[in-house]
This record gives structure tokens, C-alpha cells and sequence, in this order.
């Protein structure tokens, strides 16, 4: 098996400053770590690219050889270390070289000009952003996350058809700030066109820092509530107008408040899934150990009857001290109608 030798000038050099220095403000001495930590996360980025093609290579196999669920990869991470998490933040990093280094953008030798999530973030970027960074890259310039974040806010704020012209070209000239501008265009592109429209009127109206910063704001709320409601059960099936209840939340300058209901009642719904499955499962443990235990293990039967308040279609539980001692009593009805429905808890 071939060794791998590391060149003998790759040597990791850390100017971190002196905790014990007493002139050296909290200002500068942040910025020194954030310098110190983006160094750490450039080196040998290459060989975490690599570890990620490898975990993207068993992933593929099992997907198209194995169970279908990924057991013989998770196993594989398992015996390797290997988090679930880590394992795919390395897969993406892969993916992110191939976008950059595979598309011909961006010379191999240039990656490591890179910190892991400027990288990642330049493969996620626009075309036009990613050839302008790969070519600062190529020319031998260190790439920042800020740098990736600066260039794609100052395009998105000059190009974005979503913005009006007048818009557009205060951010070009200077008046308007990228930064401000390129998040009230994400926020935007995630509302229904009709919605754009009012939104771009109102800024017609009165294009200045305040009210683009107010706009994001509210353009935010309402795409969160849109999200949230094209996943709930409890909206189906009813004759509802979200856009004019969200237009009368607006009004009531409650937009927050509404998107918080929804995310919460999604948060519900979701519980609700889990519960049911969980209580399916520890009804059959439950039946399972009973039918295997008898009169011989009555400390094994004492267990099963205590478990009896949680699996029963009655569930009797204590909230315990958080809710000053609070007991919940939930009855599941299980209603044949409509297999994929969530069971009605009364």
C-alpha cells in the first residue's frame, strides 16, 4: 500500500495572541483568533476533500448494491469513527470541489487558497461569483467566507430582476448598501409573484436603508408562514385565504406572531407522528414481553403494568417540576378511515 507524503513545506503556522498581553484590545484579539481559525480551516482542505469522494463512494454503493436504507454506510461509519454529521458535511465538500475544480473554474492547486466554508460557499454561489473568486484564487489571493459573502451580495444587489431598476442602480452607485440589499432578494425569491409585486411597489415608494431592512423583515415572516402551512394536515381540506389572513397580520403588524402559530402548529403536528409511532411500538414490546413472561417473573410483570399508563389508549403522564408538578392525560382514537392521517388525540 502507497504512503502518502505530506510536502516539507506544509507546516501549520498559528500568530495567536497572548491571553496574558494587558495593551492588546478585545477588538484585535478576536480578530487574530478569527485570522488563527481561518488558517486551521485551510489546511490540507485537500485531504478533506478526498475523505469526502471516498464517503460519497461507499454511500453510492450501498444506495445501489445494499438494503436500500444505508445501513451497511452508517455501519461503515461506525467502525470508521465517523459521525453521521461529519460524513456528510465531507461529502458536500467533495461535491463542492467538483462544481469548482471538476467544471475547470478553479485549479486544483488553488483549493487550499481556501477556508472550508468560503469553499463550500463559492460552489453554492452564482456562476458569474463563483468564475470571479475562482479567478482571484487562481492569481494566488487567500479566500475568506466574508470575501465569498461580499462579491455575492454586491452582484445579487446589482443584477437581481427582482429589484427595480432604481434600486439596482442606487446600489451601484454606492447609496445603497449590498449587504442590506442582496438579503431583502433572497427573502423575495421565496414569495409567491403576486406578493413581489407589492413588496417592490412599497420600496418604489420609499427606497431607503429603513424600509428595505422593514421589508426583509416582514418578506421573512411571510415565507416562514407559507412554509409552514403548505405542511399542515390541520389546513387541508378547509376553505382558507392564507394570503389575506397574512395581509391582515401584516396590518396588525403581527406578521411574527402568525409565523410563529404556524411553526409551532407544524412543530405539533410533527409530535403528534412521533408520539403515535413510538406508542404503536411500545404497545407491541410490551405484548411481546407479556406473552414471553408469566407467573415466574412477577417483578417483570409489575414493570409491564407500569408501562401499561403510557401504552394503553389512555396515557396518564407526569409533567414533572418545570410544570409545577402538572399531569397530562391524552386519549388516542384510532380512526380507520384514513390509514396516513396522524390518530385524533383528544
Amino acid at each position: 500500500m502507497a504512503s502518502t507524503v505530506l510536502p516539507e513545506n506544509l507546516v501549520l503556522k498559528l500568530d495567536l495572541p497572548d491571553p496574558d498581553q494587558d495593551n492588546l484590545s478585545g477588538i484585535e484579539f478576536l480578530n487574530r483568533l478569527e485570522n488563527a481559525w481561518t488558517l486551521c480551516e485551510k489546511f490540507d482542505l485537500q485531504t478533506e476533500i478526498c475523505r469526502g469522494t471516498i464517503l460519497r463512494a461507499i454511500r453510492d454503493k450501498e444506495k445501489k448494491g445494499g438494503d436500500g436504507r444505508g445501513t451497511g454506510f452508517l455501519q461503515w461509519l461506525r467502525e470508521m469513527e465517523i459521525s453521521k454529521t461529519r460524513a456528510y458535511n465531507l461529502i458536500q465538500l467533495a461535491e463542492s470541489a467538483d462544481d469548482l475544480v471538476g467544471g475547470g473554474m478553479l485549479n486544483e492547486s488553488s483549493v487550499n487558497k481556501f477556508s472550508r466554508k468560503a469553499f463550500i460557499e463559492t460552489a453554492q454561489s452564482l456562476p458569474e461569483v463563483q468564475q470571479l473568486i475562482s479567478e482571484a484564487a487562481n492569481e494566488g489571493q487567500e479566500i475568506t467566507r466574508r470575501q465569498v459573502k461580499r462579491l455575492s451580495d454586491e452582484f445579487t444587489s446589482v443584477t437581481s430582476p427582482l429589484l427595480p431598476e432604481e434600486i439596482r442602480e442606487r446600489t451601484q452607485a454606492n447609496l445603497l448598501p449590498p449587504k442590506v440589499v442582496a438579503p431583502f432578494v433572497k427573502e423575495l425569491s421565496k414569495l409567491p409573484e403576486m406578493q413581489q409585486e407589492g413588496f417592490k411597489e412599497a420600496l418604489k415608494e420609499k427606497p431607503d436603508v429603513d424600509c428595505i431592512k422593514d421589508l426583509t423583515s416582514s418578506a421573512r415572516w411571510i415565507g416562514k408562514s407559507i412554509e409552514a402551512s403548505l405542511s399542515l394536515r390541520s389546513l387541508e381540506d378547509k376553505d382558507l385565504n392564507l394570503e389575506k389572513a397574512t395581509q391582515e397580520a401584516q396590518r396588525l403588524d403581527s406578521l411574527g406572531l402568525l409565523a410563529d402559530a404556524l411553526g409551532q402548529a407544524k412543530a405539533v403536528e410533527a409530535s403528534v407522528l412521533k408520539l403515535y409511532l413510538s406508542w404503536k411500538r411500545l404497545a407491541g414490546l410490551q405484548e411481546r414481553l407479556w406473552v414471553e413472561s408469566g407467573s415466574s417473573t412477577p417483578y417483570l410483570r409489575d414493570v409491564l403494568n407500569a408501562l401499561q399508563s403510557l401504552s394503553g389508549h389512555t396515557m396518564k403522564l407526569s409533567l414533572g417540576e418545570i410544570s409545577g408538578g402538572k399531569k397530562l392525560r391524552l386519549q388516542i382514537v384510532e380512526e380507520n378511515f384514513d390509514q396516513l392521517s396522524p390518530p385524533r388525540i383528544n
